[in-house]
């Protein structure tokens, strides 16, 4: 579902006010609106004016010359007096959340790149809260366009269940739900700028995080030609009061929303905490932190056993009933939370290099990667097991570094399906107090058999054969001992 909302109609600036002018001779030069210079979109622009405060410019007749027989080439020094933009852009889709971040972004963008700028928001299960009145947010900062699109059905199908399929945990921890968002975002953001006819792409990200690699890789995987204008890395903002400080200036609503102390992300698949007293990992988190689990000591006080249906190393039904990928998880999100499934606790290595300390909640996905796990455990010979596994680190790591559209992950997405093609049938998980604990597992191409696992003697496995295995597989270590025993007699 794609929904568009045209905010307002965005003008070109006039950075040329109605009104003759000196250059730098002396001699009177021509003053024109932009569109009469002919200076074509996405070339340079001469001058910025503040619609409120016009500073007086000075156009040279050569400059104007300049620009109009070139778009590429620079501007002479001293030219113009007043704003001179960093580059000239036509239009800007803009990772948008109605934030105080974002909402500063939308006037910076126009006032330093002279271009419109369309909101772009996506819809991957923050929550309800998280997507209204952005449209009012979005006008009042000036944007010209929103567009909202619904991307949580396709981000659990085309995201989640691959990263699930192929066991992705990254640092024997993290469940990578920022890691897998940030791609179908900045994948919808490609789309929009194609659909808008947008010649650049910006995001919020700040110039220490690994969100800022995740995006970019991204755009330049699917669109090399989109520039992309990371602000957290160009401006003189260094923090929350020089941003309130910006939008006063320029007449932007501050959002009035609490700050929250700590640094949350949120989607369909987990919740992020960062910041405040977690920076310190001798800190033990605050129980009124948790939002979507309850904390493990009140639980329910009796278990609860949920069945999990899996088809080709992916989930496809809970207790019987099939659902949708987005539908599937936040049933089992809502299952988990109850009994407080999923908490995290780690420090971790960003890929920038810092380490930094995150608590997470993971209720649905954690239930999910217990029940794939297990269901494995019937459908794959140790050699495919020990393979996937030592893959999965490097399918882990490269979703962490934002590589999604990587052709390496991609290869080994096509490894990780046709391995699992037998992994089908059900897991019953046993949720109690904070864990999970595994109630049963079936599968029509389950590995053991009962026949041979018996202790009892039977037609398949002689266990008389077992004496020659030993002594082929000891043979090694009896050599040493020999050698060894006959060098120190």
């Amino acid at each position: 579902m794609t929904q568009c909302r045209a905010i307002s109609s965005c003008t070109s600036l006039n950075l040329f006010p109605d009104a003759s002018r000196t250059d730098l001779s002396g001699k009177a030069a021509t003053s024109l609106p932009l569109h009469e210079l002919g200076v074509k979109a996405g070339g340079h622009s001469i001058a910025h004016c503040s619609s409120k405060n016009l500073a007086p410019i000075r156009i040279n007749k050569f400059a104007i010359r300049a620009v109009i027989a070139s778009d590429k080439e620079s501007i002479p020094v001293g030219v113009t007096e007043g704003k001179v933009l960093r580059k000239k852009l036509d239009k800007v889709v803009l990772a948008y959340s109605g934030g105080l971040d974002t909402s500063v972004i939308v006037p910076w963008l126009r006032e330093n790149y002279g271009c419109e700028v369309v909101c772009f928001t996506a819809d991957v299960g923050q929550g309800i809260k998280e997507l209204e009145g952005l449209e009012e947010k979005a006008k009042a900062s000036g944007a010209c366009q929103l567009v909202v699109k619904d991307l949580k059905e396709e981000f659990v199908k085309d995201y989640i269940f691959p990263c699930l399929r192929a066991g992705a945990i990254y640092e024997r921890k993290y469940l990578l739900g920022t890691s897998m968002a940030r791609p179908v975002i900045a994948k919808a953001m490609v789309d929009v700028a194609r659909e808008v006819g947008a010649d650049a792409v910006s995001h919020g990200c700040t110039g220490k995080g690994n969100d800022q690699v995740r995006f970019e890789l991204t755009f330049f995987a699917l669109n090399p030609e989109l520039s992309v204008v990371a602000p957290w890395r160009e401006w003189e903002i260094r923090g929350r009061e020089d941003a309130i400080e910006y939008a006063k200036k320029h007449s932007i609503p501050v959002p009035v929303t609490k700050k929250s102390i700590y640094s949350r992300d949120r989607n369909l698949w987990h919740l992020s905490h960062e910041g405040d007293i977690l920076e310190d990992p001798a800190n033990e988190p605050k129980e009124d932190m948790y939002m979507i689990s309850v904390n493990p000591e009140d639980a329910p006080d009796q278990p609860e056993k949920v069945k999990i249906g899996i088809d080709a190393g992916l989930p496809v039904s809970v207790d019987g009933e099939k659902l949708s990928p987005a539908s599937l998880l936040s049933k089992l999100n809502e299952i988990g939370k109850r009994h407080g499934i999923g908490r995290i606790d780690m420090v971790e290595n960003r890929l920038v290099g810092m380490k930094s300390r995150g608590v997470y909640e993971t209720p649905g996905g954690t239930i999910l990667f217990t029940a794939v796990r297990e269901l494995e455990s019937l459908t794959l010979d140790r050699e495919t097991m020990q393979v996937k596994d030592s893959l999965a680190l490097k399918y882990a790591e490269l979703v962490y570094a934002g590589r999604w559209f990587d052709p390496l992950r991609e290869s080994m997405d096509a490894f990780m399906e046709e391995i699992t093609k037998t992994t089908t049938g059900s897991v019953t998980l046993k949720l109690y107090k904070g864990s999970i604990s595994v109630a049963g597992r079936e599968s029509p191409f389950s590995l053991y058999r009962q026949d041979i696992s018996s202790f009892e003697s039977g037609q398949i496995y002689d266990q008389a054969d077992a004496a020659g295995f030993i002594r082929l597989y000891g043979l090694p270590m009896r050599v040493r001992a020999m050698l060894d025993k006959g060098r120190y007699d």
